[in-house]
C-alpha cells in the first residue's frame, strides 16, 4: 500500500471512528445516561437517535475543515484532507471528539495566504451554524418532551421547574453567547424554549452552541490560531508581536479571577492557610509555565505571573464575588506552553486590500457574537 493510500485509509478510519463516538456522545446527551457501567443503560435504538447530533456537529466541523482545505488549494498550498480525532470517555458524558484539523505540507511565506486560509473555516463554520440553530430553534418539540427524557418529573407536570432545581448541583446550563441569546429570545416560540439546564437534551440546539463555542475558540486573535492568523493579516508583524501577547494576557487574568482572593484567605484557619498558599504556589507555577515562552528571560515570566496574582487579588477585593471562568485556563495552557502566541514570519508583506479587510472585520465580529465569558456553567 502506498504512503498516499496508508494516510487516505487512515482519515477514513478516524473519520468513521468519530462519527461513532460523536453519536455515543450524543447519545448519552441527549437522554442524560450512558452506554456502559450503569444500569439501565442506553442501547441501539438510543445510539442511533445519537445521529441528530453527529451529523450536525459533525457536518459543521468538516465544512469548517474543507473550507480551509480549498482556500489552501485554491493558494496551491499543498494541504492534507482532516484527521478527525475521536475522544468518547464512556465513563462521562463527553462531545465525542477534539475537533478536526489539516496538516499544512508547505511553508506559507504570505500574510495574504495565512489570512485567506485562516478566515475561511471560522465564516464558513459559523453560516453553516446559524443554519444549523434556526432550525433547531424553529423546530422545538412541544415542552411535554422532556417527559421522555426525565419521566420523573411528569408528576409536577409543565411546572416542573419549580420542584426539580431546588438542589441543582450537577445540572449543567450552556451560557448564552449573543448569537444563541438572539434565537432563543427573538426566532423560538417561548413557549417552547426548554429550560436552561435542559438545552443539553435538544441534540439540535446543544451541536449549534457547540459550533458556536468552537468557532470562538478557533478566531481567538492569538498565536496561529484561525484568528491569530486573521489579525497578522490585518495588522501585520509588527503590531501583530504586541497586540496578541496582550491580548493572551488580558485573557489568563479574566480565566482566573476569583481562584485566589484575599477574602479566602482572611477567613483560613492555620491549617487551610497553608493549603491555600501551597494552591497559590501551584497557580503560580501555572502561570510562569503558561509565560514561559513570551520571555528569554526567565524572570520575567516569573514577575508577569506575579503582576496578574496580584491584579487578580485586587480586583477581587474592589469588587467581591466578581469570577472569570476557570475552564479556559487549560486551553490558555496549551496555547502558550506548546502552541505559541506567536505567528511565523512573512516575507511576502503585502498588506491586505480593502475586501480582506472588510471580512477581517466581520470575522473579528463572529467572534464577538459567538463568544460566552462563561460557556458551561456546572453546578
Amino acid at each position: 500500500m502506498s504512503d498516499r493510500n496508508r494516510t487516505l485509509l487512515i482519515q477514513l478510519v478516524l473519520l468513521v471512528v468519530t462519527l461513532v463516538t460523536t453519536t455515543l456522545a450524543g447519545a448519552e446527551w441527549m437522554f442524560g445516561n450512558l452506554f456502559v457501567l450503569v444500569e439501565n443503560r442506553l442501547g441501539w435504538e438510543e445510539f442511533l437517535q445519537g445521529f441528530q447530533f453527529s451529523l450536525p456537529f459533525l457536518g459543521i466541523l468538516t465544512i469548517h475543515e474543507f473550507a480551509h482545505y480549498f482556500t489552501a488549494r485554491k493558494h496551491h498550498v499543498r494541504v492534507s484532507l482532516p484527521y478527525y480525532i475521536p475522544l468518547w470517555f464512556g465513563l462521562s458524558p463527553s462531545i465525542g471528539t477534539m475537533g478536526a484539523f489539516i496538516r499544512i505540507k508547505d511553508a506559507v511565506y504570505s500574510r495574504i495566504k495565512f489570512f485567506d486560509i485562516g478566515v475561511s473555516g471560522p465564516l464558513a463554520g459559523f453560516a453553516a451554524a446559524l443554519g444549523l440553530l434556526w432550525y433547531g430553534f424553529t423546530h422545538l418539540p412541544p415542552p411535554e418532551h422532556i417527559f421522555t427524557i426525565h419521566p420523573e418529573y411528569l408528576e409536577h407536570g409543565l411546572a416542573y421547574p419549580n420542584f426539580v432545581y431546588d438542589n441543582p448541583a450537577g445540572n449543567i446550563a450552556l451560557g448564552d453567547n449573543l448569537i444563541f441569546w438572539w434565537f432563543k429570545n427573538h426566532v423560538a416560540d417561548p413557549a417552547l424554549v426548554p429550560h436552561q439546564f435542559e438545552i443539553i437534551h435538544y441534540p439540535y440546539l446543544f451541536a449549534g452552541y457547540l459550533a458556536l463555542f468552537f468557532t470562538a475558540l478557533n478566531l481567538i486573535p492569538i498565536g496561529q490560531l484561525d484568528g491569530g492568523h486573521i489579525l497578522y493579516g490585518l495588522l501585520g508583524k509588527k503590531y501583530f508581536d504586541i497586540v496578541a501577547p496582550v491580548l493572551f494576557v488580558l485573557f489568563v487574568t479574566y480565566a482566573g479571577l476569583g481562584l485566589h482572593t484575599l477574602d479566602e484567605f482572611r477567613q483560613y484557619g492555620e491549617a487551610d492557610y497553608y493549603a491555600g498558599l501551597f494552591s497559590l504556589a501551584l497557580y503560580a507555577l501555572f502561570l510562569f509555565i503558561c509565560f514561559r515562552r513570551m520571555f528569554e528571560n526567565p524572570l520575567n515570566a516569573v514577575i508577569l505571573s506575579l503582576s496578574i496574582i496580584l491584579v487578580q487579588f485586587g480586583i477581587t477585593y474592589v469588587f467581591p464575588g466578581t469570577t472569570g471562568y476557570p475552564g479556559f485556563l487549560l486551553f490558555l495552557f496549551l496555547l502558550g506552553r506548546f502552541l505559541g502566541i506567536t505567528h511565523p514570519e512573512t516575507y511576502d508583506d503585502k498588506p491586505l486590500g480593502a475586501g480582506r479587510v472588510f471580512l477581517g472585520i466581520v470575522a473579528l465580529i463572529v467572534f464577538v457574537l459567538c463568544f460566552s465569558p462563561k460557556p458551561f456553567i456546572v453546578l
